[in-house]
């Protein structure tokens, strides 16, 4: 594991950096570093109490209430929306203790090829800025099984690292961490701490010492519960081999990214295998057509401009609208196969639907 550094109280862009160009273009912004109050209903103004170097390119960040407040509570497997100055709004999953309600820590993987996020928080983010947040939110939670079986790579062990603590003394569990390296895996240290209670195994593949999902399956039965979070590969190839074993129903994944054949698609909304249908906004009874080739997000935001989304591919649930009336077709990666089927709510940014009308909450 690399070695922490003192906590970075800086006030300005590190020499040389590149700007950050938001979505007006404006470049770059730097975090809030004073007042306090929400500014604005469902957010929270939480200050960066530490950050500091967990691994090559991840940095964590360690937020509290500027006025010692005590934080919502959250459940292992939680995520938190961070609303950055540029415009831009991420998600990180809560790496740390749920029983300590006086901060959260999220981990953050600079991606130099992603959409800006992780970069604008490496170079812009200070110790005593103000970040706005919302959540806690979770669809990664723990369901009840005999025993568990955890699967992480590089930066997917955040939401993996408290659903270990929280199993512990509780069920049987086994975490297998896999990465390029022990220089690029975060909470190292905090991982092998666990060890005493759960089997706990670390594998850098520069050590030759890839994930062996053979191996990891041998033991897992039909009363057993799969958590993976990773890079796609990793996802896909656990996918598989729960198709393959009959098992689907026992795995929970927590995707970063949509997966590529949706990432592909998804500006078109897929190939539709609708004609357009309705959607009625029940707050106001304005109807809004969805065409075939128009995602339904953009549709409604034909007259709700500043309805919140994320991804917009499926993934993260930030445009999830509750839904009163229609059939809504299901395309995302958050819901579940009980809340899908009961149909009271919709992720807008893929879903469609399969009557010719919605009822929105809206």
């Amino acid at each position: 594991m690399a070695a922490s550094n003192p906590l970075r109280d800086l006030q300005a862009p590190p020499p040389g950096s590149a700007p950050l160009d938001g979505p007006s273009g404006a470049g770059w912004q730097p975090f809030v570093v004073q007042g306090g109050t929400e500014a604005e209903a469902g957010t929270m103004s939480l200050r960066a109490r530490q950050l500091r170097h967990e691994a090559e390119g991840v940095v964590s960040v360690l937020l509290d209430d500027p006025t010692g407040g005590v934080l919502p509570a959250w459940t292992a497997g939680a995520h938190l929306e961070l609303l950055l100055p540029s415009g831009r709004t991420r998600h990180y999953s809560l790496a740390g203790d749920p029983d300590d309600r006086s901060s959260y820590l999220v981990a953050v993987l600079r991606e130099e090829h992603g959409r800006g996020g992780s970069i604008e928080i490496h170079d812009a983010l200070r110790v005593g800025s103000l970040v706005k947040v919302r959540g806690p939110r979770n669809n990664f939670a723990l369901a009840d099984a005999q025993d568990y079986v955890l699967i992480a790579g590089g930066i997917g062990i955040t939401p993996i690292l408290p659903i270990a603590r929280q199993l512990r003394g509780r069920r049987p569990w086994r975490l297998f961490y896999g990465g390029r390296s022990r220089r690029s895996m975060a909470f190292l240290t905090e991982v092998a701490q666990l060890s005493g209670d759960g089997t706990v195994e670390i594998r850098p593949s520069d050590e030759s010492t890839r994930l062996d999902l053979d191996r990891i399956f041998r033991r897992v039965t039909e009363e057993s519960a799969i958590y993976c979070c990773g890079p796609e590969r990793l996802l896909n190839a656990v996918q598989e081999r729960c198709s393959q074993l009959g098992m689907a129903d026992r795995l929970h994944l927590e995707r970063f990214s949509p997966p590529a054949v949706v990432q592909a698609t998804v500006v078109a909304d897929s190939v539709p295998v609708d004609d357009g249908f309705d959607v009625e906004l029940a707050r106001t009874g304005t109807t809004v057509r969805v065409e075939p080739l128009v995602t339904t997000l953009d549709a409604l935001r034909s007259v709700l401009p500043n309805l919140p989304s994320d991804c917009e591919g499926g993934i993260c649930g930030t445009c999830e609208v509750q839904v009163l009336g229609g059939v809504p077709e299901h395309r995302d990666f958050v819901l579940s196969d009980s809340e899908r089927e009961a149909g009271n709510s919709m992720l807008v940014c893929v879903s469609r639907s399969r009557t010719p009308k919605l009822l929105l909450d809206l």
